[in-house]
């Protein structure tokens, strides 16, 4: 079987982002210990009816994980690579953020196994930091990447764009900052307005206001001119890496393999007994927590994915990536050809636009189809 991909989510922050629709949440005092065993009996749970399957990639995600104990990063990592088969080259992830606070445990995640760290930076410049609610300095945000490229082989970092009132001239200054330190890989994120944040609610009294269209699309244009020419390809609609970094636990997703979630609102598409399943843990902390003590894992009622459903999840997430779907990967995964699976009208206008082609068994979007995909994927999928 392909190598599984293990995401394990923590779902507690210093304070919430008024952009953020993650699953996160703020608590005075965090229950290290029992979401600590908590997550790892999870994941026997789940290790348990997977069988030793290989294990290609573990990511921490949150919340803001690097608020974890870093013990409990090494039990989990360690109960990981007992229960699964480790690859050789087993990438781990985690997310960090650059407060103080989390920038004085990076070695300790380094000690703990973990060999690629993903810092939550968003911006480097400290009006824009308030704006986003971020409780770090652009000096900090500095600090903590300089730290960050000691202790770990492997470093990427995020950046918000299409800010309110942000013009290309100071987004293109921002870049070349960012550039300047030499990353392997940056995840560059269009600013958009998620349901029921607080920037939802300032929107609509119009106290947040985004770029125009046309703005937003020449943002995302600059971006792609600048990380190129700093040697970083645009191997997803908003990621960028030198050849070789690329996020291989992310892959996993956009690629459709097999993931496995565990922790609050952790999703998964597993394949059991021959069908691929979705997956998906409850929502709130506390109330997992309590029903895997009870029960052993907090998982919600799983469900078989119809063919249809496969399909289409795999065209939204594989048209994401610029290699694109190979036709003959979408059949074995999907259970259905391509071409059944999108409009032929549409994919027939797309090709003739420029925006994808379609040539030797692979679908892909170009880059004039990257800039409108969401308004092209939902013309284009059955």
């Amino acid at each position: 079987m392909e190598p599984l991909a293990l995401y394990i989510h923590w779902p507690f922050c210093l304070a919430k982002c008024p952009y953020c629709d993650f699953n996160s949440h703020v608590r005075e005092c965090l229950p290290q210990r029992r979401f600590a065993a908590a997550l790892r009996a999870e994941l026997a749970w789940e290790a348990a009816r997977l069988g030793r399957r290989p294990l290609g990639s573990i990511f921490f995600g949150g919340g803001t994980p690097s608020l974890m104990d870093p013990a409990t990063v090494a039990a989990l990592i360690a109960d990981a690579t007992r229960l699964f088969e480790p690859a050789p080259d087993l990438e781990i992830t985690l997310e960090a953020n650059p407060t103080s606070v989390e920038a004085g445990r990076l070695a300790g995640f380094r000690d703990a196994g973990v060999n690629r760290l993903s810092l939550g930076v968003q911006s480097l410049d400290d009006r824009a930091l308030r704006l986003l609610g971020r409780q770090h300095s652009a000096a900090q945000a500095m600090a903590a990447l300089a730290l960050a490229r000691r202790l770990f082989p492997r470093l990427s970092f995020d950046l918000i764009y299409a800010r309110p009132g942000q013009t290309l001239a100071d987004w293109r200054a921002e870049l070349r900052a960012a550039l300047a330190l030499g990353p392997d890989h940056l995840s560059l994120y269009q600013l958009t307005i998620e349901p029921g944040t607080v920037f939802a609610a300032l929107h609509r009294q119009g106290k947040v206001v985004l770029p125009d269209e046309a703005t937003a699309a020449a943002l995302y244009e600059a971006t792609g001119e600048a990380a190129a020419g700093a040697g970083l390809l645009a191997y997803e609609v908003s990621n960028y890496a030198r050849p070789g970094a690329e996020s291989r636990h992310n892959l996993a997703y956009w690629r459709y393999a097999d993931y496995a979630g565990i922790g609050p609102g952790a999703h998964g598409r597993l394949t059991l007994d021959g069908r691929l399943v979705a997956t998906r843990r409850h929502r709130a902390p506390e109330p997992w927590a309590e029903r895997v003590e009870r029960r052993g894992h907090g998982s919600t009622p799983e469900t078989a994915l119809s063919p249809a459903e496969r399909a289409r999840e795999m065209l939204l997430m594989g048209l994401r990536l610029s290699e694109g779907i190979a036709e003959s990967r979408f059949l074995a995964r999907a259970g259905v050809p391509l071409a059944a699976s999108v409009h032929a009208d549409t994919l027939a206008a797309a090709r003739a636009a420029g925006y994808l082609a379609h040539q030797d068994g692979r679908l892909r979007a170009l880059p004039e189809g990257r800039l409108r995909l969401d308004a092209l994927l939902a013309a284009l999928v059955v």
